[in-house]
């Protein structure tokens, strides 16, 4: 008998193609986003699940899953809508997908570093609604990127992408992390042991932080204060990480030139006040949204169910 499993959303055909030769798979080819009771209901049968992190696994929901249920096996390498301690209390294997999605995430950082700060969503509205009318000196203006300070706030894997892509504008690279990096990760990169330490020296900020109490609203008003004037904010990595009533003050004020958005608290249901604001250059979430990226997240959760059923303890376990 193959091992059940439950997968939450639509995954990529190569993917689910390996579901169906390898497990018994109950798939969702409608891409229906369940509700907390329809997860537990179809986790009956199953002995494992396979999430993406649109699925909330609170305590109380991991307190309800049947006793089979053996492993969470998730798509993405956040794992913040899992409470991992309910979960190893359960004597359930959490897993992630770190690595693969870390060149995806990179190039949607600089996608909207460069967006951002070249006002890309207001040239095309301007574009879009006919409402572009002639040339001149002063229309559009916006903030160069070469040769600038970049502060990248959590310089693991994404982070040290992001580094290596910066360079390629010629931008001088600060990071903090709760360690410094080895040199040869460094690459020329200043360290600051304090995220106050690093702000004043930060142009452009990007965040790489993954979601915790201890990150929650990482970025507030007593740290923007301290960026210099015109600094660009880019997150591509938590929504929670970001005081989102402190940065959209910051963007209405001038203290901030503009932002680069691709992750928000309760997406999809956004803090209104950045669609008000025409100095922000908005994605929805798809940092990790190429077929590349998508296959490798797919195959990296299925290694680590091939690992938990054959008795082995899985690469990217987090509980």
């Amino acid at each position: 008998m193959k091992p059940v499993i439950l997968v939450t959303r639509k995954l990529p055909d190569a993917v689910e193609d390996r579901l169906r030769r390898d497990y018994d798979p109950r798939l969702n080819p409608g891409d229906v986003l369940y509700s907390a009771d329809e997860l537990i209901e179809r986790a009956g049968d199953v002995d494992a699940i396979l999430p993406c992190h649109t699925e909330k696994f609170t305590a109380e929901v991991i307190a309800r899953l049947p006793g089979r249920v053996r492993a969470i096996a998730n798509f993405s390498v956040g794992y913040d809508h899992v409470d991992v301690k309910a979960a190893r209390a359960r004597g359930i294997i959490v897993t992630n997908t770190p690595e693969v999605l870390s060149d995806a995430t990179a190039e949607l950082t600089m996608m909207l570093l460069l967006g951002a700060a070249r006002r890309a969503s207001e040239g095309e509205r301007l574009v879009r609604t006919g409402t572009w009318k002639d040339w001149s000196p002063g229309f559009m203006v916006g903030t160069q990127v070469t040769g600038k300070r970049l502060g990248i706030l959590g310089f693991g894997r994404i982070g040290q992408v992001v580094a290596k892509r910066a360079r390629g504008f010629d931008m001088e690279i600060h990071y903090h992390d709760v360690r410094r990096a080895t040199p040869d990760l460094e690459a020329g990169a200043i360290f600051h042991p304090t995220p106050e330490a690093m702000m004043p020296h930060c142009d452009f900020l990007t965040l790489h932080c993954v979601s915790t109490p201890e990150t929650f609203r990482l970025l507030n008003a007593v740290r923007i204060a301290l960026l210099p004037d015109g600094a660009i904010v880019v997150n591509a990595s938590r929504g929670a990480v970001v005081d989102d009533e402190a940065l959209i003050g910051a963007l209405k004020s001038g203290k901030l030139t503009a932002a680069g958005l691709d992750v928000y608290t309760n997406e999809p249901d956004i803090h209104p006040g950045y669609r008000d604001l025409p100095n922000v250059f908005l994605m929805p979430h798809i940092a990790s949204a190429t077929k590349e990226t998508r296959d490798a997240m797919g195959f990296r959760a299925l290694d680590n169910l091939d690992a938990v059923f054959a008795g082995r303890e899985p690469r990217d376990r987090v509980a």
